[in-house]
């Protein structure tokens, strides 16, 4: 019987990267959302149903952090206290990232309950930008940029 020997846990690794996954997802169907609503001050189901993409989007957040620090606090000795690059830039997207995914959230709120369409174009300019930065996340991740 062969066992292989993984340099990572197996489970945090799959939380962390399915919690990233369902972030873009969620994301990504924003500003699909956004932008469709964008020139129809009418449509009240979009509006509900970027408001609900958006709030999805904060357990899987959650998800995505939880278990990337998770797998930090098993690895940072082996970085010997120098953090490659791709650690560092997944710590400024994330934090940047939380930050700009709730003002989002709130003006998506009022959005939702006010149907102006400054709102909805506010919302869709910034889940572009979080989208923007999962992306420059997931890149650094994937090729382990300064390690």
């Amino acid at each position: 019987m062969i066992v292989a020997d993984y340099s990572r846990p197996f489970w945090p690794l799959f939380l962390h990267v399915l919690g990233a996954m369902t972030t873009v997802g969620a994301i990504l169907t924003v500003v699909v959302l956004t932008y469709v609503a964008w020139n129809r001050p009418d449509a009240a189901f979009l509006r509900r149903a970027t408001f609900a993409a958006l709030l999805t989007a904060i357990p899987f957040y959650v998800l995505l952090r939880v278990f990337a620090e998770v797998m930090y606090s098993d690895e940072k000795d082996a970085f010997a206290g120098n953090d490659p690059t791709w650690v560092g830039i997944g710590y400024i997207t994330s934090d940047a990232g939380i930050l700009l995914l709730l003002i989002t959230i709130g003006l998506g709120f009022w959005w939702k309950r006010s149907a102006k369409p400054i709102a909805g174009r506010i919302v869709a300019v910034l889940s572009t930008l979080i989208l923007l930065l999962l992306t420059v996340a997931m890149l650094a991740m994937s090729g382990k940029w300064g390690s």
